[in-house]
Formats: structure tokens, C-alpha cells, sequence
């Protein structure tokens, strides 16, 4: 017995087994070594830990957003994804309404260079007999358009003015600007005093002195103030309506014969009543009609309203999308159209004016009477009372 203690217990015989250290567990930095004493003894398990909050997603920098597009659509992330989705969609919107500007902004250089080189300016006798006004986009203007009957000289419709200034072959009042918005046709067979000629039809002004002798007239007979005049140039009008895309005209029935008809190397224009797509010709001819076939029986006043009715078609077509896609060619285009004392920075001025105040509605300066001219032709009379009345509501459209 004492032989085999000696075996176990004492060191340095024979036959006895090899000592061996003990190590005892290193305590925890966190305390960890008395939470273990009290859980009875080292090494003890301790406590699970409370789970951790999850992190709140962050944008990816500009170093990932460069990894991503290296490692392709596919391998991204749904938040890299999401982002570049937002970022290739502004830049779509910004892409697409920098070139809406450019497109916009390419149209108007066209019209002021064709203001500059191609606008045929009015008599500088007929500049001075208007009334000064302020931008026809903040203040009130009144516009007095005109439309000759003069034809070309290669024209052989029978009886057509070739020389001089011709008469109005339609003549109305614009009011726009400042928040105003209203038109006035003037019938051109309206009979009034012209000097040095007594009795005339107001037609007749404008062959006997031009825009000037015009602007006075209508001033002296209406009592109103006349800031600017544009005499449509009836050879390039054609060339606008085309630019265009043509017009959708509701009207009545309209059939005449341009320059003698087909027959005589003229132009015939056939419509039946209602809304038609027109071209250019076609525009040209409603414009200047002085006899419709399909009704005889028609007044100067149904001729006015077929004017002022193709004025409507002109306007909304400008407003359209359509017109928008051919911008460039109809700003190209417009200026040739019209001799005016405008500049082309003013004439864009007006056309805003006019496409912000809408579209006024059709008034025509209605007889009262009529009477039979010195010459034997017949003539319309307004009183005096009416005139005034189309003035006033003139004035405050």
C-alpha cells in the first residue's frame, strides 16, 4: 500500500507518472470571471446576448455606385438599384426639357432673323399716323389688320386690281394685351366720309392712301386709338398655312372662284358646311372670297365671319402640339406673311400677348341701314348709337 502511494503521490521514484500543471480560466474583460463564480465554478456558460438593432439603410457612396456599374445591372443590390432607377430618370426629365428649351429657343432666332431679312415694312407715312402704346404683352394695343384686294400681275381674273394699293378686302380691330382680349370686323361695304372723295365705302380708303389713309379713317370714324397695323401679304400667306400642316376650318358652305377659277388659270375652292382640313390655296381662297356661289344671297356680314371663323382656325392651330413639332418652319415662314410696323421682337410680343388672353368671340360692327352711293352701288349704314355700343364693348374686351 505504501509502495503504490509512493507511486502516485511523490515524485522523483521509479515508475512514477509525469506532473502535469493546471491552468485555471483567464477572467473575462467584461466581468466575466465573477459572473462565472456565481454560476459555480470557471468556464461556466454565460447568458445569451440581446439581439442587435438592424442598421438603417444608407445610399451607396460614388466608390460603390462605380463597383456596381463594373459588376453589371444584375449583381447590384436592390437599394444600388433603386437609386440608379432615380438618377437615370432625372436625368431622362432634365435631358428632355433641355431640349424642349433648345427646340423653342431655335424657333425664335428663326423668326428674328426672318423678321430681319425677309418682314416687309410699312410705309413710314402710315407708321406716323399711329397711336404710341406700350409691349403688346403688359399693356392694352389695338391692331388694325388689313387685307388688300390687290392681286398679282399674272393674274387674270377679270376685272382685279393689279396696281396701286387696292381696297380692304377685309379690314378688323385686335385688342390684346395688359389682360384684353376682343376683335371688331368692319364690313367693307360700310359707308363713310372720306376726305376728298365725300361718300365712300371704307374699302375705298385704303385705295385711295394706302395703310395711312386707312388708320386715319377708321381713327376719326370709331374714335378709337390704332397702335399697329399688319397688311397681310396675300402672296405668302399660302406658304404659312402649309408650314403648318394646314387648319381645320367650320364654316357654311363656301363655293368661289380665286383669280376666274380653274377656267381661267385661277383657283376654285369647293366646301361643303362644316369642319374641313385645309391647305394653304385653300386658306387663300376663304380669305378672299367676294362672291359665294354656294349662297348668293350672302351679305358682307357672313363674309366677315368666314374671316374671323379661319382667324380662329389659324390661332388654335398654333396652339397645338402639331405646331409645336413644326415650330422652326412656321417661325420661318411668318414674318413674309405680314407688312407691318412691328419689329420681329414686338410681333413675338403681340402673338404671346394673343395666346395668353384666349380666344375672344366673333364680333362683327353690324348695319343698321343701307343707302345707294353716288356711283349708283350700294352701301351699309351704322348709326351712330350702334357704333358706339360696338366701341364700348370693344374697348373693354
Amino acid at each position: 500500500m505504501a509502495e503504490d502511494r509512493d507511486q502516485q503521490g511523490e515524485p522523483g521514484r521509479r515508475g512514477e507518472r509525469a506532473p502535469y500543471t493546471r491552468y485555471r480560466a483567464r477572467r473575462r474583460l467584461t466581468g466575466g470571471g465573477e459572473r462565472d463564480a456565481a454560476l459555480g465554478g470557471v468556464g461556466a456558460p454565460s447568458p445569451p446576448e440581446a439581439p442587435r438593432q438592424p442598421r438603417r439603410p444608407r445610399p451607396p457612396d460614388a466608390a460603390e455606385l462605380r463597383e456596381q456599374r463594373r459588376r453589371g445591372p444584375g449583381r447590384a443590390g436592390p437599394r444600388a438599384a433603386g437609386w440608379r432607377r432615380w438618377t437615370t430618370r432625372k436625368r431622362i426629365a432634365l435631358g428632355l426639357i433641355g431640349l424642349l428649351f433648345a427646340w423653342v429657343a431655335f424657333s425664335l432666332v428663326l423668326f428674328l432673323i426672318s423678321s430681319h431679312f425677309q418682314r416687309t415694312a410699312i410705309q413710314s407715312q402710315a407708321s406716323s399716323a399711329l397711336d404710341p402704346a406700350g409691349s403688346p404683352l403688359t399693356s392694352a394695343n389695338d391692331i388694325l389688320l388689313l387685307g388688300s384686294d390687290r392681286r398679282q400681275k399674272s393674274s387674270r381674273e377679270p376685272g382685279a386690281e393689279k396696281t396701286g394699293f387696292g381696297r380692304s378686302d377685309s379690314i378688323m380691330l385686335i385688342r390684346t394685351g395688359g389682360g384684353h382680349s376682343a376683335r371688331l370686323s368692319i364690313p367693307r361695304d360700310t359707308v363713310v366720309e372720306l376726305p376728298g372723295h365725300g361718300l365712300e365705302k371704307i374699302n375705298a380708303a385704303h385705295e385711295y392712301g394706302g395703310p395711312k389713309e386707312s388708320i386715319e379713317v377708321i381713327k376719326r370714324w370709331l374714335g378709337v386709338p390704332i397702335n399697329h397695323v399688319i397688311e397681310v401679304n396675300f402672296e405668302n400667306f399660302p406658304a404659312l398655312i402649309d408650314a403648318m400642316g394646314g387648319v381645320d376650318y367650320t364654316g357654311s358652305c363656301i363655293i368661289s372662284k380665286l383669280d376666274g377659277g380653274f377656267s381661267q388659270g385661277g383657283y376654285t375652292l369647293r366646301l361643303r358646311a362644316g369642319t374641313h382640313h385645309i391647305d394653304g390655296k385653300q386658306a387663300l381662297a376663304i380669305a378672299r372670297t367676294r362672291e359665294n356661289l354656294c349662297a348668293p344671297n350672302e351679305t358682307d356680314l357672313q363674309r366677315e365671319e368666314h374671316q374671323q371663323a379661319l382667324f380662329n382656325a389659324v390661332k388654335g392651330r398654333l396652339l397645338s402640339f402639331s405646331s409645336f413639332v413644326r415650330l422652326p418652319w412656321i417661325a420661318w415662314n411668318a414674318p413674309p406673311t405680314v407688312i407691318s410696323d412691328m419689329s420681329g421682337e414686338t410681333l413675338l410680343q403681340l402673338f404671346a400677348g394673343m395666346a395668353i388672353s384666349g380666344t375672344p368671340p366673333t364680333r362683327v360692327l353690324k348695319p343698321t341701314g343701307a343707302l345707294t352711293l353716288p356711283n349708283g352701288g350700294a352701301g351699309l349704314t351704322v348709326s351712330e348709337a350702334a357704333r358706339r355700343a360696338a366701341v364700348a364693348r370693344f374697348m373693354a374686351g
